[in-house]
């Protein structure tokens, strides 16, 4: 079959459906528009017009003068959480303590369910209540609330409301593995900003967004996988470059909130036209809890409800009761500062023991991860250590541009004795080079 048609509506009806036929295989390049236009009989700008809806609709990649290409289907990535049935201590999961995460079930038995029918608001009032207590003073004062299930979610929503296939998003380099995958299904092209001990770099941030990025996703706190927070400074730097470009859609996902021991800098300018703050309650609930926070200016709020309405894909008010029960209790509320301060007594365990071993840790880290970073590639020490029973995150999962050498080693149920014990192995890899 051959590619067909006088218009660019017809021609690309025609490309996609030798696409979906396999008759262009991902990966092959489409004709020039000049032969395509001659083989056709149409107007160059004709074809011109059809491949560039091709490139929006994510079925092609224009590459300029290295041609049009059918889009490859993007791999799934590699997966945060646990190795089933795997033998080797887990310090790569990058889950929370279970110890920590509060009994559900006790805490709605203190709210009765009420059921809800059709046409109810998507967000419960009282949750309204809820998230505007937790989110006011943290974002521009004019704000909307919605609910999303978790925090990945309410960034491919955002995304796929503003942004098209290939548009540039900038992002933390490295970057959480769920953002970097959830920009690749979508088609987007993630831009890598360099992170340093005060988070995302102000300077990287300007080049990305005068290279056309239409979107930024910046963790505030606790930086996954480095650990990082912004600083107060850090945070003026970012507010200042965004605001300079007002029409760039920008998305705060303080995914630790509350179990957060750095404060909260915002980085949302105020006249920022496109903007969200998001903040689940994975860490602190637990991941099954499928829930995030979502303020918003008003035009983000209208266009995440498109999607929330009722009857399509809102987040269930029993999920809702779940948070708002929780959220109420005076025990959950002593079990998150009890997990706060285990989690950085835990951080400090392991970077004391890796500290007298002359290994240095990226610092000041929050978290439930520490980074270690390395001069090459970690996968010989990943390999070693796992030899030696134990699992750990190689860095260059969560790299984007530039080469991301080190270890994520999530700290979230480490004690003293586990501590010095890897430390010790660790200690003995890096020796052997």
């Amino acid at each position: 079959m051959e590619i067909v048609g006088k218009t660019a509506a017809d021609i690309f009806d025609s490309i996609r459906a030798l696409t979906l036929l396999g008759s262009y295989k991902p990966g092959q390049e489409l004709p020039t528009t000049r032969d395509l236009a001659a083989t056709l009989g149409v107007n160059r700008n004709t074809v011109a017009m059809a491949y560039k809806r091709l490139a929006a609709a994510g079925i092609a990649v224009t590459q300029g003068r290295l041609g049009t290409f059918i889009r490859k289907q993007p791999d799934p990535g590699e997966q945060e959480g646990l190795l089933p049935d795997s033998p080797l201590a887990d310090l790569g999961s990058g889950n929370p303590n279970p110890v920590w995460l509060p009994d559900i079930g006790a805490a709605l038995k203190r709210k009765p369910y009420r059921p809800r029918l059709y046409g109810e608001p998507t967000v419960d009032p009282e949750m309204e209540v809820l998230a505007r207590q937790a989110l006011t003073g943290d974002c521009p004062e004019q704000f909307e609330v919605n609910l999303t299930s978790g925090a990945v979610d309410a960034i491919e929503r955002l995304l796929t409301a503003y942004l098209v296939a290939g548009d540039k998003v900038a992002v933390e380099d490295p970057c959480f593995i769920g953002s970097v995958n959830t920009l690749r299904i979508a088609g987007l092209q993630a831009v890598g900003v360099p992170v340093d001990t005060q988070g995302m770099g102000a300077e990287g941030l300007e080049r990305t967004l005068a290279q056309g990025a239409q979107a930024v996703i910046v963790t505030p706190r606790a930086h996954n996988p480095t650990g990082v927070s912004l600083s107060a400074a850090r945070a003026r730097k970012l507010r200042a470059v965004l605001a300079r470009y007002p029409h760039v859609l920008v998305i705060a996902d303080d995914h630790f909130s509350l179990l957060a021991a750095a404060d909260y800098h915002d980085v949302i300018p105020p006249t920022a036209m496109r903007w969200a703050l998001i903040r689940s309650v994975s860490k602190m609930f637990g991941p099954d809890l499928r829930f995030a926070f979502v303020a918003s200016d008003e035009q983000a709020a209208q266009r995440l409800r498109l999607r929330l309405a009722p009857g399509m894909n809102w987040v269930s008010h029993l999920l809702q009761d779940a948070v708002a029960a929780c959220l109420s209790s005076p025990d959950v509320a002593m079990q998150l500062a009890q997990a706060r301060e285990d989690y950085a007594r835990r951080r400090e365990l392991l970077a004391t023991a890796l500290g007298a071993r002359g290994i240095a840790v990226t610092s000041p880290a929050d978290g439930l991860n520490l980074w270690l970073p390395l001069p090459e590639s970690s996968q010989s020490v990943v390999l070693a250590l796992a030899q030696r029973g134990w699992l750990v995150r190689g860095g260059e999962a969560f790299a984007v541009q530039a080469s991301a050498h080190g270890l994520r080693i999530t700290v979230s149920t480490i004690d003293e004795s586990s501590a010095q014990a890897f430390a010790n192995v660790l200690g003995h890899v890096l020796a052997q080079g």
